[in-house]
């Protein structure tokens, strides 16, 4: 299953992917119940929209074990979570706006996961059970002022600040593919989601048993070794084995 939002003649639809140019509309909802309408649609002709409208983003730091000796310190005992609101989202190859305030933004690729259901106290035996898939994300971060306040909130949370899809899919394992982000063309990181400390099915259980998760809620689960900033008019792409890229412009 590859799903995608988009935009036809002021209408929202999802619909599943036939291929890398069709588009098949669904009917009914995602995280419920659902039909294919047999109406296909051009990609092309349609404005891709983010993959989901969260109630929140609940991000994951330092959990690529090179990315959190790349920031300094000791690799966390649990977890380290953190919020980013939906007015950081933007879809694929719209624009992530340079905060006046801020000297340097930075990119952070990320494999995410989208909620399929209500999820509290889930066990990581049963948290496939939760998940509708898997789509890119870039957690960006104003990282001047991440260093300035000695806490993300600000630093993460600016409007544009987290890029999300373009599809969602199940049709990849997320504990062992590859991630990479590009900056104007150029490799920046590279690794694999094996290399992250907590898996996604620990995530799951570590963050439900905090808060509720509610269907189309995002987990993003941490960016490998390689930040680094962006400016003004620069092309950032996240690349992720199975899924494809998010393709995001600096202004």
């Amino acid at each position: 299953m590859k799903l995608i939002r988009y935009e036809k003649n002021t209408f929202i639809y999802y619909g599943e992917l036939i291929d890398n140019s069709t588009v098949e509309r669904i009917n009914g909802d995602i995280f419920g119940e659902y039909t294919k309408s047999g109406i296909t649609e051009k990609i092309d002709a349609c404005k891709v929209l983010s993959p989901t409208v969260p109630s929140k983003i609940v991000a994951v730091g330092k959990n690529y074990i090179d990315h959190a000796k790349e920031l300094g310190g000791e690799i966390p005992n649990n977890p380290i979570i953190f919020i980013k609101p939906p007015t950081t989202i933007i879809a694929n190859e719209e624009d992530i706006i340079y905060p006046s305030i801020s000297n340097r933004v930075d990119y952070e690729g990320e494999l995410a996961v989208v909620i399929k259901k209500k999820a509290r106290n889930v066990k990581k035996s049963e948290a496939k059970n939760y998940i509708l898939g898997y789509t890119c994300l870039n957690d960006v971060t104003a990282r001047d002022i991440q260093t300035l306040d000695g806490q993300w909130t600000r630093a993460k949370c600016f409007d544009t600040f987290a890029p999300v899809g373009p599809i969602i899919t199940d049709e990849i394992d997320p504990d062992n593919v590859y991630i990479e982000t590009l900056l104007n063309g150029e490799v920046k990181q590279s690794s694999n989601t094996s290399m992250m400390i907590w898996k996604v099915d620990e995530l799951i259980e570590f963050i439900s048993a905090v808060m509720t998760l509610n269907p189309g809620d995002i987990i993003t689960t941490g960016t490998p070794s390689g930040i680094g900033p962006m400016k003004k008019g620069d092309r950032v792409e996240v690349r992720i084995e199975g899924i494809g890229s998010l393709v995001n412009f600096v202004k």
